[in-house]
């Protein structure tokens, strides 16, 4: 019996075997090689250009990668091969053409269809002849054999139809409708206009495709012109994001910022949560997500056991009348001593002359101690107010409006504005709260702050984006404890401070 076996696995027929499966292995990964490599082309669409390529997948589809904002992917189809299209490079000439003569958006649909195709073209002709140069050389370097190295390619080139042949079988029309977004995208599904109809009218869905171009092209031209102030190793990226109000799309939100600016630290000041209930607590879990300390600061919204989820977390730090020195800022911040998370709930009738009393007496309490922190973190704006002249920039929200005041005695106070926008609660307006966030820029060797940049995405659908750059006018300015306690907000006049924006919005395609 062994002689038998042994005689099947070594005979001329096993001998032939082997030969036909060496020969379709070379062949297929020699394609492959051919045609990923080949598979890759730069091509102009409308005013950018465009980098279209084939990279191996399990599941096939198409992927449409637009840095900063993030990504959308379409189930075009299933197989070993997925399509790339990522906007590389926007030339500002005919972008700002683009922009100001608003005729040439019409022009621009059928030059984008147009170009885009020619350009698929392009890489599929590279892509197929270097799959069979390749199989081609690598059935000859590996065999010594001209008739085996043609196989080679023969089986590459039979490779390539059984692929394209799957791909066409299971082409999903619908997919075009049906897009999944990922970054800031993610939140943004009218980056491509209304598809209920883009099967049925692909006219519609070409003039889609041009609007994106246009507004995504609107965006990059405005940013360009932004001031000239850029973050660099010396400098210390920090996220303020506030009342996200259980909001899960913020965390999508979150991630794309931080990595797309490069944060090193979060802080957030507080109403993680809507009810602070212990159902809600796995909210929390996203945090560990993010992969950078996130100071977390106590808001009316979230309970104690808010608090203590998010300690539970392995790059949580959480401030409840402590000081902590984070990427060498010294952050000190306190939970807001209310627990408000609806209208029936006790404290909730707290004045804002009682939160700013409150405010008094743990500034006295910091001062006393003779810690000299570099931020203040708080909830409540009348709260952090009293803490005028113990640091330099003092952080808040509460307010689910963006607002930054430049003090007397040398503090600003940052107001953050809603990065979940204010959850349930900001469908309860005419316009939907937007969700604001902002990155700030402080000096390593002096922990001042800089400079900043306000994000903020139009409310429900975020069909606009806006970003605003802000420089610090005077980032070394003298910070006076006030001698007596500070004047309640009422009594307070801080004087607005002067900054230099840019303020590019993304409109609502077709609009």
């Amino acid at each position: 019996m062994l002689d038998r076996t042994r005689k099947r696995l070594t005979g001329p027929r096993a001998r032939l075997g082997y030969r036909v499966l060496a020969v379709v292995a070379v062949g297929l990964l020699g394609g492959l090689a051919g045609l990923l490599l080949g598979g890759r082309v730069d091509t102009p669409v409308g005013p950018s250009d465009v980098t279209l390529s084939l990279r191996p997948s399990w599941t096939g589809g198409t992927q449409v990668r637009i840095p900063p904002l993030g990504s959308l992917r379409l189930d075009t189809h299933t197989g070993p091969i997925a399509l790339q299209a990522q906007l590389s490079e926007l030339h500002l000439g005919p972008t700002r053409a683009l922009i100001e003569k608003p005729a040439e958006m019409d022009r621009l649909t059928e030059q984008v269809t147009t170009e885009l195709w020619h350009g698929i073209v392009q890489m599929m002709v590279r892509a197929v002849a270097l799959a069979l140069a390749a199989a081609f050389l690598a059935g000859l370097t590996v065999f010594r054999s001209w008739r085996r190295a043609l196989l080679s390619a023969g089986t590459a080139l039979a490779g390539m139809l059984a692929v394209s042949l799957t791909a066409w079988l299971t082409f999903n029309a619908n997919a075009l409708a049906e897009p999944r977004y990922t970054g800031l995208l993610a939140n943004a599904p009218q980056v491509v206009g209304d598809t209920r109809n883009v099967v049925e009218r692909f006219t519609a869905y070409r003039a889609q495709l041009a609007h994106l171009v246009g507004n995504v092209s609107r965006l990059y031209a405005a940013t360009s012109t932004l001031p000239a102030y850029e973050p660099d190793p010396s400098t210390l990226r920090v996220l303020h994001v506030s009342d996200i109000h259980l909001n899960p799309a913020a965390w999508n939100v979150i991630r794309s910022v931080g990595a797309q600016f490069q944060v090193d630290m979060i802080i957030d000041t507080g109403d993680l949560m809507d009810h602070g209930t212990r159902a809600e607590d796995a909210f929390a879990k996203d945090i560990s997500s993010l992969k950078v300390p996130y100071v977390y600061i106590r808001g009316n919204h979230d309970s104690r056991g808010t608090q203590a989820a998010v300690a539970r977390q392995k790059n949580a730090i959480v401030l409840d009348d402590a000081t902590r020195a984070v990427e060498g800022l010294r952050i000190y911040g306190v939970g807001d001593p209310r627990y408000t998370p609806d209208k029936k709930t006790r404290g909730d009738d707290v004045t804002v002359e009682q939160m700013h009393a409150t405010g008094v007496g743990l500034a006295d309490r910091l001062r006393a101690s003779g810690t000299a922190p570099d931020v203040i973190a708080v909830h409540d704006p009348a709260e952090a107010q009293a803490f005028t002249g113990r640091a330099p920039l003092i952080l808040a929200g509460h307010a689910h409006k963006r607002d930054t005041k430049l003090l007397p005695t040398g503090s600003r106070l940052f107001v953050q504005g809603s990065t979940g926008g204010a959850g349930a609660r900001g469908l309860e307006h005419e316009e939907p709260t937007p969700i604001e966030l902002s990155v700030l820029y402080f000096s390593r060797a002096t922990h001042r702050l800089q400079g900043w940049d306000d994000l903020r995405l139009g409310g429900l659908g975020l069909t606009s984006a806006q970003i605003e750059r802000h420089l610090e006018p005077k980032p070394d300015r003298p910070v006076t404890p006030p001698e007596q306690p500070g004047p309640s907000p009422q009594q307070q006049t801080p004087s607005t401070t002067p900054a230099t924006s840019a303020s590019p919005s993304r409109d609502r395609p077709g609009g």
